[in-house]
């Protein structure tokens, strides 16, 4: 497990691993809805060969610390801004998986001064790209019953949760379930409201045809959570980059880690 440090910021304190030179470039991953650091492992490598690499637990993830409120997807990002500069990161390349990357959207929005590049993952672009989840992630979201349901959440219904988030036969650590185990019910219940709130206000599409930043997007077309079909609203940015990966479900760092730090690293050079 990466051993790293946490950076105060309004609202408790963030998690942070680093990793490759410190005088090296940097990029900036984060991680989607119920993630953490650990979702961007397989990418470490590749990735902090040549550069600095900094990867983040949003507030009530992972190992940062909870709060109540405070997970709109604004306040997220600017967050992730207040981690950089206590780092000391004057620009960097910014990377969001699902979740991630509309927070990273919205960091790219507040601080373009700091945003130089942009790559997307399995980012939904609009709500109508939703796609609705299971019986289980239906129930723990109902008003009453969810905190109850939240709390006698076991392993393997996380795991099975979780299914969702990948396609294939993909071994989730025990670390990772923890991970979302962890989480409070506030944290769990409040982040994706506040990801289609974001989205719902404006497309993705439609906040980066705004920003002069040099954007990559990987979408993979089995994803279980967004339609891959709605990654074609990507287009119609000047200049965006769109890789659609056949065979590869929401979370392609997990399921083809080398294709991706493939694709990343020509995107970062």
């Amino acid at each position: 497990m990466p051993t790293g440090q946490h950076v105060p910021v309004d609202g408790g304190e963030m998690y942070v691993v680093e990793d490759g030179p410190s005088d090296a470039s940097v990029v900036v991953l984060i991680h989607g809805y119920a993630g953490s650091t650990l979702w961007w492992e397989p990418l470490v490598p590749a990735l902090a060969a040549d550069r600095r690499v900094v990867r983040v637990d949003l507030l009530g993830h992972g190992r940062s610390t909870s709060s109540t409120t405070g997970y709109g997807i604004a306040d997220q990002a600017r967050r992730i801004a207040a981690v950089a500069d206590a780092l000391g990161v004057e620009t960097c390349a910014v990377v969001g998986h699902s979740t991630g990357g509309q927070v990273a959207t919205a960091l790219a929005e507040q601080r373009p001064d700091l945003v130089t590049r942009l790559a997307l993952i399995d980012t939904g672009p609009h709500p109508d790209a939703f796609r609705a989840q299971g019986r289980a992630s239906r129930l723990v979201a109902l008003r009453g019953i969810g905190p109850l349901a939240w709390r006698l959440r076991s392993d393997s219904s996380i795991r099975e949760g979780l299914t969702g988030a990948v396609s294939g036969d993909i071994d989730l650590s025990d670390q990772i379930v923890a991970d979302v185990k962890a989480m409070t019910y506030q944290a769990f219940s409040q982040t994706p409201k506040a990801g289609l709130a974001y989205v719902g206000e404006r497309s993705v599409p439609l906040r980066l045809a705004d920003l002069d930043v040099p954007t990559l997007v990987i979408f993979g077309v089995d994803d279980r959570r967004w339609r891959s079909s709605a990654a074609e609203d990507y287009r119609t940015i000047a200049g965006a980059r769109l890789e659609l990966l056949p065979g590869i479900g929401h979370t392609p760092m997990l399921e083809s880690p080398a294709l991706t730090g493939e694709l990343l690293a020509a995107f970062l050079a």
